[in-house]
Order: structure tokens, then sequence, then C-alpha cells
């Protein structure tokens, strides 16, 4: 019988497939690199758990992959008899096994009992992590734990950073005691299906849908997706919500094709999508585009930034997750049509939000349109550093004023048949003007390598000529991203520049 561990436990609770191809063909798994990012917090977070649990240092550290399975369940046991916390004791009962990320002693009359703690990086409570408790609670118990107790901890991203190392505040537990504790029965049954399934000699029939990113995305997909139909044109491409009578015929009738949805069910810019997909043929009103751009005159500015965000905050006066901008591309167009750039890049490992701002008031000027693409990032970035910093505060709300939003110029009077359904700038950019690309970029291509290339650069172990490699790559990019705009803008209003 195959030991099944909690995360395989919620593979199974995702998908039943899952659980099946994590067993027996795991080599298939693609895991993203957002993915990783998440694991990669998870243990960021974990370190500063075990910090906050255990002030004194006296609590013990169990590492099965260094200790073996087999001693780190032997010493898990041992341990309990003792009175400190542990940290990743691991159980085995039932045909499963899990590790509790904390374990704290308490007394329960003349006895010695246990309550455990669930680390999480999340920021609230979720759905699944219910599910996450019960299985943790209910292995423990079954394996001879005293366990009184179990809450999960998770971020509180309103928390703000004192500095110096205290992390007191960052994690808020809630206590999942009562219904984790009357799940016992249900997580019985899971482990005894879960098991039925991985004796399986071949794999569940089931096929791709919403279950494959809920609650995590699975790195199966693109295997399940192989083997199953391929659309040439995806029902998938279709923008925006779709409505119930539109999903219901999708699922009444198993439509994968585009070229099979009803005219009828589908709104003016899903039918356009439609229309310019099966056609082949641009839409471009280059009349609407133009007579919507008229009214914003020249000077122009053209802003982009770049941010980095952390779940454990590494700079005073920040809050977890918060999006902490550290450079920003800003290409001005003159009334003669000539641009020039400007740039600020911050990889000195100090918090870069001061001279960010100060560089950027000084760079956007008192007057003219500034125009961003999806307005919404860069608003809310700025409003945050005008909390921050209060006597820069009406500069920076001045900036936010003079906002233009690219993106819906876009949306409303651009469409190829690339875009696949997207009016994301990295697929407009390369329909609207194929001479630039950024998958010609070197290194850093998008928002996500951006933020990857950045935590590189701070890292001590990052060689000099490496960092100076990355500060090029992340300056090029972002300037290709401002001067992307200026090229749509150029297409959209039918006028000319000069670089």
């Amino acid at each position: 019988m195959t030991v099944l561990s909690k995360s395989k436990l919620m593979a199974y609770r995702q998908c039943p497939k899952r659980l099946w191809l994590e067993i027996h063909h795991p080599e298939l798994r693609e895991d993203s690199a957002s993915a990783q990012a998440s694991f990669n917090i998870g243990h960021q977070v974990g370190d500063i758990a075990r910090c906050l649990y255990d002030p004194k240092g006296t609590g013990v550290l169990i590492d099965p992959q260094v200790e073996g399975f087999e001693a780190a369940f032997s010493r898990s046991l041992t341990l309990l008899n003792n009175a400190q916390p542990i940290f990743e004791a691991g159980f085995r009962a039932e045909g499963a096994l899990a590790f509790a990320d904390v374990m704290l002693p308490i007394k329960k009359g003349r006895n010695r009992a246990w309550r455990m703690v669930e680390v999480k990086s999340s920021t609230s409570v979720k759905n699944y992590h219910h599910d996450d408790a019960a299985v943790q609670s209910f292995i423990a118990k079954a394996a001879g734990v005293s366990l009184v107790g179990i809450a999960l901890a998770y971020i509180n991203n309103q928390w703000v950073y004192p500095g110096d190392h205290d992390y007191q505040g960052l994690l808020v537990e809630q206590d999942l005691t009562n219904e984790a504790f009357g799940r016992g029965d249900e997580v019985f049954s899971w482990i005894a299906e879960a098991q039925r399934i991985s004796r399986k000699r071949t794999s569940p029939k089931i096929g791709t849908g919403k279950h494959c990113s809920d609650p995590f995305d699975c790195g199966f997909l693109n295997y399940c997706q192989s083997q199953e139909p391929q659309a040439e044109y995806p029902v998938h491409w279709l923008p925006g919500h779709l409505n119930n009578d539109l999903k219901a015929h999708i699922e009444t009738h198993d439509l994968i094709e585009m070229l099979d949805l009803p005219d009828d069910l589908l709104n003016a810019r899903q039918q356009r999508v439609k229309t310019v997909t099966l056609s082949g043929q641009v839409y471009f009103d280059r009349a609407g585009a133009a007579t919507a751009l008229a009214e914003y005159k020249l000077p122009a500015y053209f802003m982009d930034f770049e941010t980095i965000q952390f779940a454990v905050p590494i700079w005073q006066g920040t809050r977890p997750y918060q999006q902490i901008p550290f450079q920003f591309s800003v290409h001005r167009l003159a009334r003669t049509g000539k641009i020039e750039h400007r740039e600020f890049l911050d990889l000195s490992g100090e918090d870069p939000s001061l001279g960010f701002a100060e560089s950027l008031i000084a760079t956007c000027g008192q007057r003219g349109p500034v125009f961003v693409y999806n307005q919404a990032f860069e608003k809310a970035r700025i409003r945050e550093l005008a909390l921050r910093f209060p006597r820069l505060s009406a500069d920076l709300l001045a900036i936010n004023d003079r906002v233009v939003d690219l993106l819906p110029i876009a949306r409303e009077y651009y469409y190829h048949p690339s875009q696949q359904g997207s009016w994301s700038i990295k697929k407009v950019l390369p329909a609207v003007c194929p001479d630039l690309r950024y998958d010609h970029l070197d290194g850093v291509q998008d928002g996500g390598m951006a933020m990857d290339a950045f935590l590189e650069a701070l890292a001590p172990e990052s060689s000099a000529s490496r960092k100076t490699e990355i500060e090029k790559q992340l300056l090029a990019y972002c300037a290709l991203d401002t001067y992307a705009m200026v090229r749509l803008w150029s297409v959209f209003s039918g006028h000319t520049v000069r670089i």
C-alpha cells in the first residue's frame, strides 16, 4: 500500500487524475514559475514563523531530507515526551503521512498535550485550508498525538514592518479545532478513495476544466490538454464574462470551437473577436481611435513601473505583499514629435521608494498627459507612495490626475487575430508594430522575470559583472514598455514620432 502524503491527498481533493499522475507519471508535471515562487515564499514565511513561535530558540527542527523519513517519524514521536516546540514533526497513520509546521506543548492537567499550527503564506484562510487542517489533525491524532487544538496562521497584510527584524504581528491565527476534529470520518474516506485510485492501472477519465487551477495551478495541465481534441480557435479566446446562456450552451453541446458559438449569445466585443479570428482580417477603427486621443495635447509622457513584493517585508514602513516600485521608464514626446527617454532603477538593496518618487516627479513635469497601459497598476502605486511620503503627496497625486489609459483605446478600436482574446501589451504590440518584440530582448522579457532579476541583483552572491548585466536587461525591458506605448499612440492617433 502506498502511504500518501498530505500533498497527495490535497492533489486528490483537487482532481483524482492529478493524484494518479503524481504517483505514476510525475515526470509529466511542468511546474510554473509562479508555483516555484510560491514554494520559495512558503519557506521564507516558515523561517519567520519558527522565530515567532520559538523566541527563546529552544525548539527542534526536523528535516526528513537530511535525517531520512523513518528517522524523522521516530524522532518526532520521541520529542513529544519533551516540553519544547517542534517544527516539521512527522506523523504517519492510516496509510497517510504529514509534517506539521509547528507543534507547541501545553499542559493538560498532569499530562502534556499539543497544539498544532499550520503556517500559510496567504493573507486569509482559504477554503482548501480547512481540508488541510482536517487532514493534519486526523493523521496526528491517529498516530497517537495528544492533540487538543489546531490553528492556521496566515499573513496580516495590513501590518507594517517596524524594522530591526521585528516581525511580531506578521502572522495572525484562526482556530480551526472544532471543525477539523469533527471531520475525521470524512478524511478517512478521502484516504481510502485516494488509495483506491493510486492502485488503478490507468488514470481516471477526467477532462480539463476550472478544477485545473482551483485551488492550485496543476502542473499536469499541458499533458492533459494534449490528450484532448485541440480547437483551432478555442472558446476560451472569447474576452470578458460569458453570460449564463452562453455557458449553458457550451456545456450542453460540449463545444470547444469559437466557430460553433451562436452569435446571438455573444456581446459586441466577443462577436468582434469571433469575426476577426475566423476571417483573419484586422479590425481597426482608425478614425475612432484618433478622435479618442485628439483631446490630449503634446507634450506627452509615457510611463511604466516595475515593482517587487515580499511576503516578509525587508524594508521598514512597508507591508507584506505591498508592491514596491524599484524602476520606471518614461518617454517624453515633444510637440515637435521628438522623443526623449528618462529612467530610474535602484539595485542598491535599500528601499527604493523615496528616490523613485522624487525622480518620478522631476521626470514627469507639470503638464501634459501621462499615458500608461492599464492605469490601475501605476495609479495605485502612486497613491501608495503619496501616503508614505506626505511632503510629496500633492506632486504625486497631480501626476495621477494626468494619467490617460491606452488600454481602453486598444480594446475599443483595435483587434488582430494574433491577440487570441487578449489586449495585453505583449499581445497588441507585435500585432501593431511587428518590428518590436519582447521575445527579442536578452534575459528579462516580462514582469515576472523583472522581479526575479531584481531579486538576483540584490542577492549577496551575485557578482558585480552579473549585477551589471541584470541592470542592462531591466533597463532595456522597461524602456521597451514605454517606447511600445509611444508607438501604439502614434498608430492610434495618426501622428508620427521621430527618434
